[in-house]
């Protein structure tokens, strides 16, 4: 199944040399955990300037690679360097919603969009995340199954707003990108039922 995901792999092994850096200045994965946590809060508030400032639309892409490394990180910190504990799991699962949350909703203040459609992305959001912790509270594995899982609702919103920045006519195609996007969520969520069940 086409994921982002699938790449996870190859980016972790890149962000090695990163890694062994931060551990060696001290820093703990829970900290990176919630570092990724502000930086989408601050994610969300810089979308909502770009009708101000046009600049902050490249805000959002560059961000969420921040992000993603982030989330990389601070898995890879929890496991190579004995950090995993309860509360870094509570972290990381509740920092996704958070975060999600924080990203997508602002999206609603796009020119034509369908509110609607963005709120209904951004639960499902929710819910997708929902489904891949079943997994581990049903004493299997945690689930990651795309096609729209995390990163893909990141790379979808980063090139949306890429885009938009260079051209504004992608806007009258937003509800349908959002609208494909939220049902490729669905197609996800119940892919991760399904194989946990």
């Amino acid at each position: 199944m086409i994921s982002v995901y699938k790449i996870k792999p190859t980016f972790q092994k890149a962000l090695q040399p990163i890694l062994r850096v931060l551990y060696k200045v001290g820093v703990t994965a829970n900290q990176l955990t919630i570092v990724a946590i502000v930086l989408s809060f601050c994610l969300g508030y810089g979308f909502l300037q770009y009708q101000n400032y046009h600049w902050a639309l490249l805000i959002i892409p560059v961000g969420l690679f921040f992000r993603m490394a982030l989330n990389a990180l601070d898995g890879m910190m929890a496991r190579q360097y004995n950090m995993q504990s309860l509360l870094g799991e509570i972290l990381n699962e509740i920092g996704d919603v958070v975060s999600d949350i924080a990203i997508i909703f602002p999206l609603i203040i796009l020119p034509g969009i369908n509110p609607s459609i963005i709120i209904l992305f951004g639960v499902l959001a929710i819910l997708n995340e929902f489904a891949g912790v079943l997994g581990k509270a049903l004493g299997k594995k945690r689930r990651y199954d795309g096609p729209m899982g995390k990163s893909d609702r990141a790379l979808i919103i980063g090139l949306f707003c890429l885009i938009y920045f260079f051209w504004s006519g992608i806007e009258i195609y937003a509800n349908w990108i959002f609208g494909i996007a939220c049902i490729l969520v669905v197609f996800s969520t119940f892919t991760r039922l399904r194989k946990t069940l």
